[in-house]
Formats: structure tokens, sequence, C-alpha cells
């Protein structure tokens, strides 16, 4: 199965001390072509980060379309993972938090800025 880019998806999540795995939400970014082409897709962290906060985090401010439960943020934790291991899509950002998400990805990759001359 191939996700849209912005969709809301759950995925396991590995935990860095203990032999276990989580189901968390993460973002995907990916278009469906490269997903075909590879069978992976490239994902953002989403988190409540309840106790910790990244300088680039930013809070999801439409939790309506996404299927969250609960206030979250993306944080730019990048990774990518096989289409396989994709539980479910729950959801979609709204528009402004699409834009949201790709000025972080322009802050966080200037390369990516449209107006860069290369």
């Amino acid at each position: 199965m191939n996700y849209d880019p912005y969709s809301v998806v759950v995925v396991p999540f590995p935990f860095t001390d203990k032999p276990v795995l989580k189901k968390r939400p993460a973002l995907i970014l990916s278009c469906r072509k490269h997903q075909e082409q590879t069978q992976h897709a490239t994902l953002l962290m989403i988190t409540s980060a309840e106790h910790s906060s990244w300088p680039s985090d930013f809070i999801i401010t439409d939790l309506d379309k996404t299927g969250l439960k609960a206030k979250s943020i993306i944080r730019q934790k990048i990774f990518t993972i096989d289409l396989r291991l994709i539980l479910k899509s729950i959801g979609t950002l709204s528009s402004r938090d699409k834009k949201l998400t790709i000025a972080k990805l322009q802050e966080h990759f200037p390369a990516l800025e449209p107006n860069l001359k290369r």
C-alpha cells in the first residue's frame, strides 16, 4: 500500500533501552512514486513530547483530520521505513499544518528553499 504525502500513519518504534516496540504516529513525507519504486516511505516523528522539546518542534494546530487524540508535535526526526511495517493510516494534516511542515523542513534543509539560486 502507498500513502499520500502528509498522511498520518501508525508505525512500530523501537525503544533504545528495551527490546520492545511501541506503536507511534508518524507523518509521511515521500511521494507515492518514490514509495512505489522503493517500497519504502520517508517520515517525520509525531510525539506528545511532554518531557522534552527540540528547537524545531512545532505543534499540530488542527487535530480534527489527523486522527490524533491528544495535542501533538511534529519533530524533525526523519526516518525511512519499509511500507510493510506501516500498521495503518489514521488521517492527514490540514493545509495550515502542511505549510508549517514545509517551512520547518526548509529551515532544517536550506537547500530546499524555492528561491535558492543553484
